[in-house]
């Protein structure tokens, strides 16, 4: 199927690192565990030199291998973004998390219960409390005030990190990071499944997509899109290029697109194919919050319908 390793990545970039390529990245490298095929060492080598990282260059050259025997042929125009070859199982699935809205519209992530109030009110669909503290106390209080907050409104909110006190207090949903999944046993998993509360996941790339597909969450978070400075950057800015791949690929899920991104370019991101794209500093830095928050909710809904 390949001769010439080199000459197949190449033919690789040629066609996507236009638009997937990061050339200012650093990629890390990547183990591999077994002697991989020719398609596999091409598009390895192609992805890497293309600014991917090394662990989600592996899942892709395993989905292009993939890929090419389903098809019958290597096609280094074709980059992968059926499902079955990224191992990802059919829907419906017996052990999903309880599902929520497939466009989760504007998602706006706030540090407290008061501002969690404000843009229920001023009718944000989709509100995140991202409440940092190291007072167990304070957690209680302020995950129960914000439920609170949004009783009466028609907003969804979603707890940051504190799963259980969110589970006490009734909340709709939870938001867990990639480290914070890995560090939650099985049987947490499972008591949050079995609480019918809804849970969102952060992924940054192909390898991390999938580890969360395999926990069925109700929705994936997909990051970074643009360069930001509210939060160290586990990756580098996927762009809305990548994010138009990723969304392809896991579609049978509601996604949220995060990470820099503002009202100028809205419209870029919600044409990749998103149900929601999550801000912070476009509503909390603003000179008037509620004006800015109902601007974006009303531009995600126009775009939404757009797509």
């Amino acid at each position: 199927m390949i001769s010439n390793i080199d000459a197949a990545a190449q033919a690789i970039i040629s066609h996507h690192a236009a638009d997937l390529g990061l050339p200012d990245w650093q990629p890390t490298g990547a183990p591999q565990a077994s002697e991989p095929t020719p398609v596999e060492a091409a598009v390895q080598l192609a992805c890497l030199r293309m600014g991917f990282d090394g662990v989600d260059a592996q899942v892709i050259a395993q989905a292009w291998q993939r890929q090419s025997q389903r098809l019958g042929q290597f096609d280094p125009a074709a980059w992968p973004s059926a499902p079955q070859d990224f191992g990802i199982a059919a829907w419906p699935r017996s052990h999903s998390f309880a599902p929520c809205p497939q466009a989760l519209g504007l998602y706006v992530v706030l540090p407290d219960a008061a501002w969690v109030g404000r843009m229920a009110r001023a009718g944000v669909p989709t509100v995140q409390l991202r409440f940092k503290s190291e007072d167990s106390a304070a957690i209680e209080r302020e995950v129960q005030a914000a439920v609170e907050a949004v009783r009466g409104t028609e907003a969804l909110l979603f707890i940051n990190d504190h799963w259980q006190a969110a589970l006490r207090a009734g909340a709709y949903g939870v938001h867990l990071g990639q480290e914070d999944l890995q560090a939650l046993p099985l049987a947490d998993v499972q008591r949050l499944r079995e609480s019918g509360i809804r849970l969102g996941l952060s992924t940054h790339g192909y390898a991390e997509m999938l580890r969360a597909d395999r926990h069925s969450p109700s929705y994936l978070a997909l990051g970074a899109v643009f360069p930001t400075t509210l939060k160290r950057m586990a990756t580098a800015a996927q762009g809305t290029a990548r994010l138009a791949h990723y969304a392809r690929l896991m579609a049978d899920y509601p996604l949220v697109a995060i990470g820099g991104i503002d009202e100028e370019r809205l419209s870029a991101v919600m044409a990749t194919g998103v149900g929601s794209a999550a801000v912070v500093r476009a509503v909390v830095g603003a000179e008037q919050p509620e004006v800015a928050a109902k601007a974006l909710a009303e531009r995600v809904r126009t775009l939404s319908r757009v797509g």
